[in-house]
């Protein structure tokens, strides 16, 4: 298959009306598909239980990284990984209307490359203490590349399914130090990194939400979803969904007042989705259903700031109650703006939780029902934005709803155009 066959039928037409004078529906939203040998994006799905230390994800690998559906008679609900974006991605940049197979014609250059499953012989396995090398290879191929090097890089853009933390390990750091050296390698440092969590310095990096299990193929599905959260009884104050079980001995965090507080209080109060053990990993119902019956979802920081279940359970249209900026506000502002969170979300300061003894439930219980009801229309309102839409979907769901993937790679041109205008790169 020639990577012309691959551009979609409306770009063709696009690029016919470009030739013959006409209006280009297209114009600088064009993306051109850099070609990689298999070895770094597709080969890597076949290593799926290569690394037991980290998990085995092949059964989680199937239609094109939504994984398999979690009951035969859904086309809607899968057991994603969260893992598993960059095939998800790679599979619908095939159906982005805008590609072309000239790169001069291209506002933006997109690269398949599987980043996070080519990190983990380097986090988990026999290379471990060789994470600088993480991406030589990919480096010196692209080196030979007359499409990289006509602008160095600054119109190039991949998706990493993990944090940005995982890929910034300093060069000179010591052998044992965690992840990998990716994006610490000269030649990324003009590219735009599409992470699941970001730093808050490096402009390359921009983040972009978790995957859920929720991919509808319908815009009849997605209605349908959307009637059901607003319709759903709230009877619990708040939910917790994580692990649910801490060390005794451990020191004071955000986690542990919040497992606290909600152990000393009725479950109309607060209840806990125990995801102790990666329970609710590959099963949504573990932790769908109770976040439909909550009015908030808490939402701490754990080992990074931010979590799948922020948009896990603004898809049940529970109100996050975020503890510090960089779990969200800080994170995703391409789809969710930072001046609305106050819109959609409760924002309580960790600080004055754990150690100055504030209870959560009783910030919420101070929330009047008038707004809680429009905290949530807003959290309702904004679930087509950051799910993603399931590959096959229907031209009603593409044409009129513009999902995370849709908002990612809007946020990408305008980024790149930006920079390069900027730099005055030809």
């Amino acid at each position: 298959m020639t990577a012309a066959s691959l551009i979609p039928f409306f770009s063709l037409i696009a690029i016919s009306l470009l030739r013959a004078g006409g209006a280009d529906p297209c114009s600088g939203r064009y993306i051109f598909i850099q070609h990689l040998p298999p070895r770094f994006n597709r080969d890597l799905l076949a290593d799926c239980a290569a690394y037991p230390v980290w998990q085995d994800f092949c059964p989680y690998k199937a239609n094109l990284g939504l994984g398999p559906k979690t009951h035969n008679g859904t086309s809607s609900w899968f057991r994603t990984d969260p893992y598993l974006l960059e095939p998800l991605f790679h599979a619908r940049m095939y159906q982005y209307p805008c590609l072309t197979p000239d790169p001069d014609l291209a506002s933006a250059v997109f690269l398949p490359y599987y980043a996070s499953l080519h990190s983990l012989p380097f986090l988990f396995g026999p290379d471990q203490n060789y994470s600088i090398a993480h991406g030589l290879d990919l480096a010196r191929l692209l080196s030979d590349s007359s499409v990289y090097r006509r602008r160095h890089g600054h119109d190039y853009f991949f998706v990493a399914s993990r944090t940005a933390l995982d890929f910034s390990r300093p060069l000179d750091s010591r052998p044992d130090a965690w992840g990998t050296s990716l994006l610490e390698l000269p030649a990324f440092f003009n590219f735009t990194v599409l992470v699941t969590e970001s730093r808050a310095w490096p402009w390359q990096e921009h983040a972009v939400p978790y995957p859920t299990s929720f991919h509808p193929s319908t815009l009849s599905h997605l209605h349908t979803w959307l009637r059901r959260v607003r319709r759903s009884p709230r009877p619990t104050l708040m939910l917790f969904a994580g692990g649910a079980t801490m060390s005794p001995n451990g020191p004071p965090n955000i986690h542990r007042s919040i497992l606290s507080q909600c152990a000393s209080t009725d479950e109309s109060i607060c209840s806990i989705a125990d995801c102790s053990r990666s329970a609710c990993d590959h099963d949504p119902g573990r932790y769908m259903r109770p976040m439909l019956r909550a009015r908030f979802c808490l939402q701490p920081p754990s080992d990074t700031p931010t979590r799948r279940s922020t948009f896990d359970g603004m898809i049940a249209g529970c109100i996050p109650v975020f503890f510090e900026d960089r779990s969200a506000k800080s994170q995703y502002d391409w789809h969710m703006r930072p001046e609305e969170y106050r819109e959609f979300s409760v924002f309580i300061a960790k600080d004055e939780v754990v150690w100055g003894g504030l209870n959560i439930s009783r910030v919420l219980m101070g929330i009047g029902d008038e707004e809680v009801r429009r905290m949530r229309e807003k959290v309702i309102e904004m679930i087509p934005s950051i799910i993603y839409r399931g590959h096959r979907s229907s031209k009603s769901l593409r044409e009129e709803v513009k999902d995370a993937f849709d908002l990612a790679v809007e946020g990408v041109i305008r980024k790149i155009k930006h920079r390069i205008s900027n730099l005055g790169v030809d």
